[in-house]
């Protein structure tokens, strides 16, 4: 093997039954200059680039926040949609991955690049890590912090498989021989818990010997707190319904070669309580924090003064981290996404794969931005979205999904800001002619949602007169219900990850994004969701055995996770009754997850692993009436379902299919319950 050429750019990959090897191995075919393994892991610009290559397997299809290009599950749950690429009919993408047609040929190498990319990467990985030791130029603790970059990163990949495809394939540690039969290479699915035991430890294996903190030159590159914050992860999911004792025929039925079930039969309350202590292993760093911005006192349209959070006698007594007195809730959220802070700055920032990533964010909000300013206007989100957000003191919206068969039996809200409402400041931010329904809502609602009439910027345009516009999305108007597929279908658009200054208009540009793919939000809401499904007191390890966690669902441990999200919100605390009800706190982290991480890539995750996505995801969407034109506004901000996007969930996408060329060549492979096998 040590004679095999590679190229060191491709660095080959592997022909575990994913591709034909000669197809991999003839590197002439791409390359002049080959040269030997050994060649490779002693020149350390060399290694540095097999390294690079590592972690270029952890972009493009198995990138966690982009376009729908490479991310559909962003795309495939309830909170946010896209119109473009077919709008109607069962022809449309949109309308086939809504109705679980993973395998029609416009998803085939999404599904398959996805696999084969994951398994390619792992090869590499496991290939620098068994000879990067021979390197001599490279000092030893450098040594060490880079076999454990590689370690994190085929962990990461097995951890993207078991989340998309469930149980998987483990390779170990051992290089594949490509010189081996196919029959022989054959690799089974491994049963979930075994998958996640083993993607654990060798986050744990990795942690040991990355550092706490990067640079900024290395900001993109894993540190101790990724690798524990994949673990926790890994941990929650392992704990959730899903995958915990779920004994549905569905679970019955996803099985290995010889017919052994590959998810546990029996609910353990254990997982659970090591999910809370792999969380509390990265609060237990210290190293990060929840972004906040200070308080504003006068501002601009495009950085406003702070609206005064509710007094609820408690948080907006105290400053932060205890309180929001001296915090403005606006703009700790919105900085956090639309490239605001660069990664380096950001204290909640855990992970990220770093910007110019495959049809990266910045084309996302492309598709955000209205026809106003050339932008493509064709992604939004839902009513069920919008009513989950609360209003500024906490309470439930009027109405709140009264239409989609939820409510509470209370009214929307009637009538729309005046001119005089403006001048008195009564409902900032909004403007004269805006729905009621959008007054008086929590901040992060604000940050998110492009509600019909809200403020856009467009600072980067180099005409004044186009800056600072508000944009309607009436029948008739730009904006508004038209023939072509650039307008928003709910008439309720998005604002995350969009800047102040993002135009596309007269000179405007799109300012650099960075993926959030793990933040410390993330670890704080595990971290509660984890402590309330616990029904005794345990005793778990942390991950480097130095100390022990003591897990309970404790009250004031609860709070350790809720508060500094809501208090960064902007929003008071639940109510004590909440706190001491195990079903009512499922359902308000539920919530809060909902609305934390809208479009972020977690709700379609969330739902399958909660067993909440057949009611979730058959609910139909509904949105504004688009058909009303501005002199019918009332009727237009009246709820109906939305036909032209339409919304199913179908057991087998509990996880996806694995590709039919897989299934092919690796005969120990079974497919996943639902799903079409190979003819």
């Amino acid at each position: 093997m040590n004679k095999i050429y590679l190229s060191i750019i491709a660095a080959l990959g592997v022909c575990l039954g994913f591709s034909s090897c000669n197809d991999y191995l003839d590197a002439d075919r791409f390359f002049k200059d080959r040269i030997t393994y050994e060649k490779v892991f002693q020149d350390k610009d060399y290694s540095e680039q097999w390294l690079a290559d590592c972690y270029f397997h952890l972009t493009k299809y198995n990138q966690e926040i982009a376009s729908k290009e490479h991310v559909k599950t962003m795309f495939a749950s309830d909170d946010m949609y896209y119109a473009d690429w077919g709008q109607n009919g069962a022809g449309s993408q949109y309308s086939k991955l809504k109705n679980g047609q993973y395998q029609e040929p416009e998803f085939n190498n999404y599904l398959y690049i996805s696999w084969m990319d994951s398994y390619k990467g792992i090869n590499k990985c496991t290939i620098f890590m068994n000879r990067i030791d021979q390197n001599e130029e490279m000092a030893p603790e450098e040594i060490l912090d880079y076999k454990a970059q590689a370690r994190f990163c085929r962990a990461y990949l097995y951890w993207s498989l078991l989340r998309k495809f469930g149980p998987c394939p483990l390779l170990g540690d051992e290089e594949l021989d490509q010189t081996i039969s196919y029959d022989e290479m054959a690799v089974p699915r491994r049963p979930y818990e075994e998958c996640v035991e083993f993607i654990a430890s060798e986050m744990a294996l990795a942690a040991k010997d990355l550092p706490l903190r990067r640079d900024l030159r290395t900001i993109g590159r894993p540190t101790r707190g990724a690798a524990l914050a994949v673990r926790a992860k890994a941990y929650l999911y392992a704990a959730s319904p899903l995958v915990n004792g779920n004994n549905s025929a569905y679970a019955a039925q996803l099985v290995d070669h010889e017919g052994k079930r590959l998810l546990p039969a029996e609910y353990d309350d254990t997982r659970w309580a090591k999910a809370a202590a792999a969380a509390r292993d990265v609060m237990d760093l210290n190293q990060y924090n929840l972004y906040v911005a200070n308080r504003r006192i006068s501002g601009g349209p495009d950085y406003p003064a702070t609206i005064e959070p509710f007094d609820d006698g408690e948080f907006s007594k105290q400053n932060w981290p205890n309180g929001y007195a001296d915090i403005d809730p606006f703009e700790s959220y919105r900085s956090v996404f639309n490239g605001e802070l660069n990664a380096y700055a950001n204290p909640e920032l855990i992970f990220t794969r770093g910007q110019n990533q495959f049809d990266g964010i910045e084309n996302m909000v492309i598709h955000q931005l209205p026809r106003f300013t050339k932008g493509w206007n064709c992604h939004g989100t839902t009513q069920k979205q919008v009513d989950a957000y609360y209003m500024l003191d906490g309470a439930d919206c009027p109405g709140k999904d009264k239409e989609i068969g939820r409510g509470d039996g209370s009214e929307r809200l009637k009538g729309f800001v005046t001119q005089e409402d403006v001048k008195s400041g009564k409902y900032k931010p909004l403007a004269a002619g805006t729905s009621l329904q959008y007054a008086n809502r929590e901040p992060r609602f604000y940050a998110s949602v492009a509600f019909n009439g809200s403020l856009w910027n467009f600072l980067s345009s180099t005409k004044q007169e186009r800056r600072n516009q508000n944009i309607w999305y009436y029948r008739g108007l730009q904006d508004g219900r038209n023939n072509t597929v650039n307008w928003q279908i709910t008439g309720i658009g998005i604002k995350k990850y969009v800047k102040p200054s993002d135009s596309q208009d007269e000179g405007g540009s799109i300012s650099s994004k960075i993926p959030t793919d793990m933040r410390y939000a993330d670890i704080l809401l595990s971290y509660a969701e984890a402590l309330n499904e616990l029904s005794g007191s345990y005793q778990i390890p942390s991950w480097d055995g130095t100390k022990t966690h003591t897990v309970s669902r404790d009250i004031r441990e609860l709070e350790k996770g809720i508060h500094p999200i809501r208090i960064r919100a902007g929003l008071p605390d639940y109510s004590d009754e909440a706190y001491g009800n195990k079903e009512e706190m499922r359902k308000l982290l539920k919530r809060e997850r909902q609305i934390e991480f809208m479009c972020e890539g977690h709700r379609y995750y969330d739902l399958r692993r909660w067993l909440d996505a057949p009611v979730e995801e058959s609910t139909p969407i509904y949105g504004c009436n688009t058909l009303m034109t501005k002199d019918q506004a009332e009727l237009f901000h009246t709820p109906v379902a939305v036909t032209f996007l339409p919304t199913n969930f179908t057991e087998k996408t509990y996880f996806w299919p694995i590709p039919k060329e897989e299934l092919k060549r690796n005969h120990r492979l079974v497919q996943n319950p639902g799903w079409d096998t190979y003819d």
